[in-house]
């Protein structure tokens, strides 16, 4: 042939050339990988991802793609790195680019031969000959270079240690994978004078940005209300943050209490340590989305007038990547570009969730390892991070040590209740030599929280219970209150007889849509912010770092570290001599089926008894060791998820993958007719009925959207749903939905949200 092509020819005619490609993905590749190790290893998994595409049938199905399918064209590439390159990393690499990283037990298998005779997805390769494959590889001047020191040559050894390599494998494959599609990209994206890459993100100025900041923190300071000793409190905060951000790279904790402004002091000792390190990115990690878009909306108000709105980033499900089409062309543009760089998290401060950024440290596909690489020389920060799973905790932190001590990214856990996570030290140990040994970033955060003693605690007394009508007449003796409870049918069942005798009453929890929620929670601000009567009945989605302020909270028993999160909505701002902080045990104590809850809550309850109620003191820093001590010992982390631990010994990246699951449940997404966002609710069913499942109808939805756990087959709950099909070339996909429409009006109550028929025990709590 005269030519071979990467691609099909673009809007403007050109065909993609398959050297061109290679180079380019080789350059880039090496460049993702720089001042690492993996650079030559990097650069030839880039020269031989599509080695594939010089055969004769995959140059045949560009010129015939109805008639030439099913075509492997990535094995070739892996086996050639594997054969003549001893290099394992960059097989791996190749063989996953389109269909994931695979196993050890998979690699085992991609020799021509075998998969000539019987491919395990069926498909043909475009040439078995994979002598010939180099020849014409040569033949275009291009003559890979063999690493010195692959990760490894040999099979990787069956060790818990695994996880260190894989981490490894996946910086590697994130940097081929971004490299393969930014030139893909721009090939489909060019014109008559070739192709037309997307412009870089904008690069952190930690200079400026931190100078802005604290411009900002002066400003809030002179228009504070707060007593003189909770700013002192926040001065202070801010004073070490900037200090221990003098500190080289690696594992950081910051313990300090609610309404300390950790929100923004934490960004300091990022911007900071960013600017002490050349480091080149911040990476906010937030487990829950009502606190995802205050922290994003604060970032975007400090930067977006003098850097841009692509200096800060929302990455998550409910992010509104996907302007209309009715906006102005320059603003679905600004979308267009903002979910590019979302796709690789090329920007210098990412907003996000636990759920997304962790599971993709775990993950085999693609599209979510493809960011991966951009986590090097970036500081990371977990907000609330006493929300991880103890079954998790052990992978996690060796991920993340391993992150730090490899990849030079320092990673900072903050939050009010620290995890007593380096008594898990030596279990980490086994997994990364590195270990878990964080530096507090705080000096002395006992006595930061003695400032901030701003709430009296009451404990039942042992073997005391109270009954719905009891709590509902104490909390409606108050102007103002917060009741937080387990589980969500003891949110209705307590706001039914609360709003039974007081009017000025209002209920929380995730059977409220997103958008339904936010509506909740703006009214009961006001009526705080006015000193109205309000009482307000929610749900543990009321607990992390949403910002109300009650003089009086009533908590469910639960565990310690949820009941101090709950305490945090209570004389927050210290605006109160003291506030009030019941804890109660009800009646009937179901508890909600979220991994480690009832146990974590039961550790609570026999700290409660043996220190005694006079003495229990959730001020303690002391105690709060006590309490995660004992929770690890009673639940053994390092020995939980045992089917993840002999995937990471096995070598196995999509079980891996499938087994590491921050939330493990099957739960379906239901869009809901609340009434005042009717025509949204209408123009959705409408679309999903006629167009099926879009990213453009998800973005949309989800803001309207309610989670359960997928109901049983014969659950009566199917009858009011509507499911929303994926189309796939005209045709509809089968496979497992979703998403669905709620189609009963009656069916989501104005003040309790959905409330599904029968089966109350579907809700998420």
């Amino acid at each position: 042939m005269a030519g071979y092509w990467a691609h099909s020819a673009n809007y403007a005619g050109n065909n993609h050339p398959l050297p061109s490609h290679l180079r380019k993905v080789a350059e880039l590749a090496r460049a993702f990988l720089q001042h690492t190790d993996l650079q030559v290893e990097g650069a030839l998994a880039g020269l031989l991802h599509d080695i594939g595409k010089y055969g004769d049938l995959f140059q045949q199905r560009l010129l015939d793609p109805a008639h030439v399918t099913g075509l492997d064209h990535w094995s070739a590439g892996a086996w050639i790195a594997i054969s003549k390159y001893q290099a394992l990393a960059a097989a791996f690499a190749i063989e996953g680019h389109h269909i994931g990283l695979t196993s050890w037990q998979d690699m085992l298998r991609i020799c021509p031969d075998n998969l000539e005779n019987r491919h395990p997805l069926n498909l043909r390769l475009t040439d078995p000959d994979v002598d010939g494959l180099v020849s014409r590889l040569l033949d275009d001047g291009i003559e890979p270079e063999k690493p010195q020191s692959p990760l490894f040559s040999s099979k990787p050894g069956s060790t818990r240690k695994n996880i260190a390599d894989m981490l490894t494998v996946r910086r590697l494959f994130s940097a081929l994978v971004d490299a393969d599609f930014l030139d893909t990209e721009a090939h489909f994206q060019g014109n008559g004078h070739g192709k037309v890459y997307r412009p870089p993100g904008p690069e952190l100025q930690a200079d400026e940005s931190l100078a802005i900041l604290r411009d900002r923190l002066a400003e809030l300071g002179k228009k504070s209300r707060a007593p003189d000793h909770i700013n002192q409190v926040r001065r202070d905060l801010l004073g070490d943050c900037l200090q221990a951000a003098e500190r080289q790279p690696g594992l950081f904790t910051l313990t300090a209490p609610t309404g300390s402004g950790k929100t923004l002091t934490m960004l300091a000792f990022a911007l900071k340590h960013a600017q002490r390190h050349g480091l080149r990115r911040i990476v906010m990690v937030i487990p829950y989305l009502t606190i995802i878009e205050q922290t994003a909306a604060i970032y975007r108000d400090l930067f977006e007038s003098r850097f841009g709105a692509d200096y800060v980033l929302e990455h998550h499900s409910m992010a509104g990547f996907g302007a209309e089409d009715n906006e102005e062309d320059s603003e679905v543009e600004a979308e267009r570009r903002r979910r590019l760089l979302a796709e690789n998290w090329d920007a210098p401060i990412i907003v996000t969730t636990s759920v997304q950024l962790l599971e993709s440290l775990f993950s085999n596909r693609p599209s979510n390892c493809r960011k991966l690489h951009r986590l090097a020389r970036s500081v990371i920060l977990f907000d609330e991070v006493q929300t991880l799973p103890v079954s998790l905790a052990v992978p996690t932190l060796a991920a993340l040590s391993h992150l730090s001590q490899q990849w030079n990214s320092s990673v900072v856990f903050s939050t009010a209740t620290q995890p007593a996570f380096e008594h898990l030290d030596r279990e980490v140990r086994e997994y990364v030599p590195s270990g878990w040994q964080p530096e507090e970033i705080v000096r002395q955060p006992q006595q930061m929280t003695e400032c901030l003693r701003r709430v009296v605690y009451r404990f039942p007394s042992r073997g005391e219970t109270t009954d719905w009508a009891t709590l509902a007449d104490r909390i409606a003796e108050y102007e103002q209150g917060l009741c937080i409870v387990n589980v969500k049918r003891h949110a209705r069942d307590l706001y039914e007889s609360l709003s039974g005798e007081v009017g000025d009453c209002y209920h929380l929890s995730t059977n409220l849509c997103p958008m339904h929620r936010r509506r909740v929670l703006d009214e009961v601000r006001e009526k705080l912010n006015d000193n109205r009567r309000c009482r307000l009945v929610a749900t543990q989605c009321v607990e992390a770092g949403v910002d109300v302020d009650f003089p009086r909270v009533w908590r469910a028993l639960g565990p310690l570290d949820a009941i101090i999160q709950a305490a945090g909505r209570c004389n927050r701002n210290g605006n109160r001599e003291q506030g009030e902080m019941t804890v109660f045990v009800p009646e009937e104590t179901p508890y909600p089926p979220m991994p480690g809850y009832l146990q974590a809550t039961k550790v609570t309850e026999s700290l409660l008894n043996s220190i005694g109620r006079e003495s229990f003191d959730p001020y303690d820093d002391g105690l709060i060791e006590r309490y995660y001590q004992s929770l690890y010992q009673i639940s053994g982390p390092a020995g939980q998820k045992a089917d993840l631990i002999e995937a990471i010994m096995g070598f196995d990246f999509s079980e891996v993958a499938r087994q590491y699951r921050l939330i493990s449940q099957d739960t379906i997404n239901i869009v809901v007719p609340w009434s005042p966002a009717g025509p949204l609710y209408d123009e959705l069913r409408d679309l999903a009925a006629c167009e099926g499942l879009s990213r453009q109808w998800i973005q949309r939805a989800r803001p309207l959207s309610v989670g359960l756990y997928r109901p049983n087959p014969d659950d009566t709950i199917w009858d009011a749903l509507m499911p929303v099909p994926y189309f796939r070339g005209g045709k509809k996909n089968p496979g497992k939905e979703d998403w669905f429409i709620y189609l009963r009006e009656e069916g989501y109550h104005d003040d309790l949200g959905l409330i599904p028929p029968d089966n109350l025990h579907l809700w998420i709590a």
